[in-house]
């Protein structure tokens, strides 16, 4: 015991604090190394910049020393993790289409399958519009008819009037343009999925359940209108809802 009494004597509660950090430190690199995703990769980060900032504010040694070593590695995670993204930005860059959408107004592109959907559901004619988000759907384009036309409400409740060429088949929005219509879309496997849903919502489902892009449904048997995403869908909304809907989760890049 004596020989401790000269460490504990010298021992201050920056020490501690030092090593305190040095222990959340740690346990955030862990974390980040066993569930890497984009949001709580930001979070790790967040955590270890204000770990960073009160090492340098109280002079602890340890940590000051940890962090400025891990730093490159640490970027070069960060770069891994949002390799996809960066990727799917580049590509909308270099098409150029991103910056149409952006002029012309994400807005405007929502108002227009509104007001479309309202002649639709008026109409009780059944419907399948797609919107691309940051998964590129080349191959559903490739199943349809190019068309690559400014998106307009006449334009596509025309598309969908029974007896033309393409309205069994999906529409499809990419960066603001109706990019191809007539579009043939997987099927959801779903065995739970409730019985009442016909083609056009397995077909909207299934797309959701293996991209990010989200698909508005309008119902031929009873004119109700649903929006599909991520897997799942919400039935019987009216048409303010799902434009609210639309502008909320639509972003091309989110």
């Amino acid at each position: 015991m004596n020989n401790l009494d000269p460490l504990l004597r010298d021992f201050r509660w920056t020490d501690a604090l030092d090593i305190l950090l040095v222990s959340v430190a740690l346990y955030f690199m862990l974390l980040l190394l066993r569930e890497a995703n984009g949001l709580r990769t930001l979070g790790v980060f967040g955590a270890l910049f204000l770990t960073g900032a009160a090492a340098t504010r109280f002079h602890l040694v340890t940590v000051e020393w940890l962090l400025t070593n891990l730093w490159p590695v640490l970027l070069i995670a960060l770069v891994v993790v949002f390799q996809p993204d960066l990727r799917r930005l580049f590509n909308r860059l270099v098409r150029g289409g991103w910056w149409g959408s952006v002029f012309r107004g994400e807005a405007v592109v929502f108002q227009e399958i509104t007001r479309a959907v309202r002649e639709l559901v008026k109409a009780k004619t059944g419907a399948l519009i797609v919107l691309e988000r940051n998964e590129p759907l080349d191959q559903v384009l490739e199943s349809g008819t190019r068309l690559e036309a400014e998106v307009s409400a006449d334009l596509l409740a025309s598309l969908f009037f029974p007896g033309t060429p393409l309205h069994d088949g999906a529409v499809v929005i990419r960066n603001g343009r109706v990019a191809a219509a007539g579009c043939i879309l997987p099927l959801s496997q779903n065995p739970n999925l409730s019985r009442q849903y016909g083609t056009r919502h397995r077909a909207a489902l299934g797309l959701t359940e293996e991209t990010d892009a989200l698909a508005v449904v309008v119902s031929e048997e009873t004119g109700s209108i649903s929006l599909a995403m991520a897997g799942k869908i919400t039935p019987k909304i009216d048409a303010e809802t799902l434009e609210e809907m639309l502008t909320l989760y639509g972003s091309k890049i989110s």
